[in-house]
């Protein structure tokens, strides 16, 4: 007959307890799903963000009942979204900078099969280590050279098994294991995220950063060139503004015959050029 369960491992209680808590502490919630995740992704990521961000693998059943608990909607609405394996982060940055700074700090990784390649995967030619044996055939069928030499398999010269992007079969990708290449970058991508009761998913937390770059640098120029334009003076434009203003009041100077320290030699230049062309009208007018 069945009966409730009333006594839990003492690791699924400290998780619950602490899942009740840490969003007390936090202003953000995100939520990472595993599914195109390695745990060895998330080892660096915990020193990198050791004191801004707390890094928590879950189980689905358990996050979401510590969460629904807390009986707040809006947790609720992200408690729904923990499907499978998932990772919760809890910090008080935004998620936006903090799906920014995960995107930037990508690693490359062993390939496993069916994998695609972020590179060009290239191996290089020298001596593997690797005693002569059954992987001889692998080394033949990526299409790589090699030779024996004093008991182990040597690469002749560099080559390409796949490029960027080419489908990694399980049998390269045990080979470029063995020879320690990794060829597939990997980063981590907020699945949805929590803060102030708003609950962003995938797509909405996605910035293009050099986009928005561009956009700020293309808007500051146009105001630029506008306040420049209209005499409207700031810090960032008044030394543009001042110069502008000294070369019409110079040039102003010097079509009116303003004499001046700066303007005297082309007032005098201008002068004796005009003195010159009426001379040449006089001597045409005479010689007629």
């Amino acid at each position: 007959m069945y009966q409730n369960r009333t006594k839990y491992p003492q690791k699924k209680v400290q998780m619950y307890q602490q899942l009740q808590e840490l969003p007390k502490k936090y202003k953000v919630i995100a939520l990472v799903r595993m599914e195109k995740v390695r745990s060895s992704q998330l080892l660096p990521l915990r020193k990198k963000f050791k004191g801004e961000v707390e890094i928590f693998s879950i189980k689905d059943k358990v996050a979401q009942r510590a969460l629904a608990s807390l009986k707040i909607p809006e947790v609720e609405k992200l408690a729904s979204k923990l499907v499978g394996q998932c990772v919760l982060l809890f910090t008080n940055m935004s998620p936006f900078k903090l799906n920014i700074l995960l995107g930037k700090n990508k690693i490359m990784l062993p390939a496993r099969g069916g994998d695609k390649a972020s590179i060009d995967v290239v191996i290089k030619a020298g001596n593997t280590g690797i005693t002569p044996g059954p992987i001889l055939t692998d080394f033949k069928e990526a299409g790589v050279a090699t030779k024996i030499d004093q008991g182990t398999i040597w690469i002749t010269k560099d080559s390409t098994p796949a490029k960027k992007s080419d489908v990694i079969s399980a049998k390269l990708a045990t080979l470029l294991s063995k020879l320690d290449v990794k060829p597939v970058e990997a980063g981590i991508v907020l699945n949805s995220a929590l803060e102030e009761k708003m609950v962003y998913n995938q797509e909405e937390l996605v910035i293009d950063v050099e986009k928005y770059r561009e956009a700020f640098a293309r808007a500051h120029q146009e105001a630029m060139s506008l306040s420049t334009e209209i005499g409207y003076v700031t810090k960032e434009n008044v030394n543009i503004i001042l110069a502008k203003a000294a070369q019409r009041a110079r040039s102003l100077a010097i079509e009116s015959g303003f004499m001046t320290d700066e303007t005297k030699q082309q007032t005098i230049q201008k002068a004796h050029a005009q003195a010159l062309a009426l001379s040449g009208k006089l001597k045409g007018y005479t010689s007629q």
